[in-house]
């Protein structure tokens, strides 16, 4: 079933086993659903008469071709008329969190290694706004930071639906406030940041760099502050080796409570490897989970990657999980080595940084800047990548090689001479790697 009116058409074949078609059209003729979440079903019909013959007289009808389908219980809430206005209206102020399921603390694999940020977002779950805040949890992609946030989210929405909440990541908060600006609408866009009584921030590293953002943020993290309210910042590095980050964040980031997230120990990785596989029912041996978590130390998504695909092997090829298959599994995941970036990962990335467009890094513009940012580029090009130096200059309109070569010098003598360069470049390769992961 890929849409909802799919189900609807299941869960009515099933009903007519029961019923006659004249009670199949006069009652669900009109009838969608509006939702299917968390194991609740909301339909919707013309009027609250059949509102009500639907709920007494069919409800236990179709709560159980819902267990036929899916093998779970279900509730079910049906709206009539001009309540789906109001119903709407709620959703949108309530769904502030992305549909993302499992997020939650108990799906969370404690561990030596996040056991610390673990504790700091119950706390802050538990007391918003009384308790480390802002709360500031970095780590390297893939080791649980968007969980946590998300969980803290989910909890408090949980205990109190009534409380506002609003999530965001860096990047789109940027094209939010450009389009707020380019549409008039800057007040709607600060009303509904700065109103809230929780704001969760994830991937907050690429907001640095971008004055006007920084600003606008800067204004909407006081206001939310200064109301007592709680603010939950998610990032790859700490404020400190953010070379470009305003001193006016970075000083109210570091005046809350840093936490940080490292790779996960093999204890640790063999136990998000069995809960991962029980999730997907997949039984593996106690040696398949040590092996796939003893050559996957780094990323827990990898660690998802392989299970799903022993899952599919058994599920799709019916294969008896033996080594053989976890050790193609793995291979689908991982390579030999750290993979090697695409130049157009890291032209994009160079860009986003300096806040250009990426023809402009390829292209002729000779701003100070723009010319800046090329040579960085090119430099992490001969870094990064076993491109030739006629291969890159083949990245930026056919430069040649010695352009290639020159660019690359000069970046090299800049980190010799200026820290902020160095910083620049570890920020950017950062990026590159944060971006090759997903």
């Amino acid at each position: 079933m890929n849409s909802l009116q799919e189900l609807w058409d299941e869960i009515l074949k099933i009903l007519s086993r029961q019923l006659t078609p004249t009670a199949i059209n006069a009652w669900f003729a009109d009838c969608r659903i509006v939702e299917l979440e968390d194991c609740r079903l909301i339909l919707h019909t013309g009027n609250g008469f059949k509102r009500d013959i639907i709920v007494q007289r069919y409800g236990d009808s179709i709560k159980s071709a819902l267990h036929d389908l899916f093998a779970s219980d279900f509730e079910l809430l049906v709206l009539a008329g001009d309540e789906i206005n109001d119903y709407e209206s709620t959703a949108r102020e309530e769904n502030a969190l992305p549909e993302m399921e499992g997020y939650t603390f108990d799906r969370f694999i404690v561990g030596s290694s996040n056991k610390f940020a673990h504790a700091a977002a119950v706390a802050v779950a538990d007391r918003p706004g009384k308790v480390y805040n802002p709360l500031f949890i970095y780590g390297n992609s893939g080791l649980g930071k968007t969980h946590l946030l998300l969980a803290i989210g989910q909890a408090i929405h949980a205990r109190d639906p009534k409380q506002k909440i609003a999530y965001i990541k860096g990047d789109e908060f940027t094209i939010q406030m450009v389009k707020a600006i380019k549409d008039g609408t800057t007040d709607d866009f600060r009303t509904k940041y700065r109103n809230v009584d929780l704001f969760l921030v994830d991937d907050i590293q690429f907001i640095a760099g971008k004055q006007s953002t920084q600003e606008e943020f800067f204004h909407t993290f006081n206001n939310i502050y200064e109301a007592g309210h709680q603010i939950v910042i998610t990032s790859d590095r700490p404020p400190l080796e953010m070379s470009l980050l305003d001193d006016r964040l970075r000083t109210r980031f570091e005046g809350g409570l840093m936490a940080d997230i490292q790779p996960p120990d093999l204890e640790t990785r063999m136990a998000i490897t069995r809960y991962k596989a029980a999730q997907l029912g997949l039984i593996l041996s106690d040696e398949a989970v040590e092996y796939v978590a003893t050559k996957i130390t780094a990323n827990i998504r990898q660690l998802e990657g392989v299970i799903k695909r022993l899952t599919a092997y058994k599920e799709i090829l019916n294969e008896v999980i033996t080594p053989e298959a976890v050790d193609r599994a793995i291979k689908d995941v991982i390579r030999d080595g750290p993979e090697i970036p695409k130049p157009e990962n890291i032209i994009r990335e160079t860009a986003k940084y300096f806040s250009l467009k990426e023809e402009d890094l390829r292209g002729q513009n000779r701003s100070k800047n723009t010319a800046l940012a090329r040579q960085v580029a090119m430099h992490l090009m001969r870094q990064l990548t076993n491109l030739s130096l006629k291969d890159i200059g083949e990245q930026f309109e056919g430069r040649n090689h010695a352009t290639v070569l020159s660019s690359i010098r000069k970046v090299e003598d800049m980190i010799l001479k200026d820290p902020s360069m160095a910083s620049i470049i570890r920020d950017i390769s950062s990026n590159v790697n944060s971006s090759n992961l997903l």
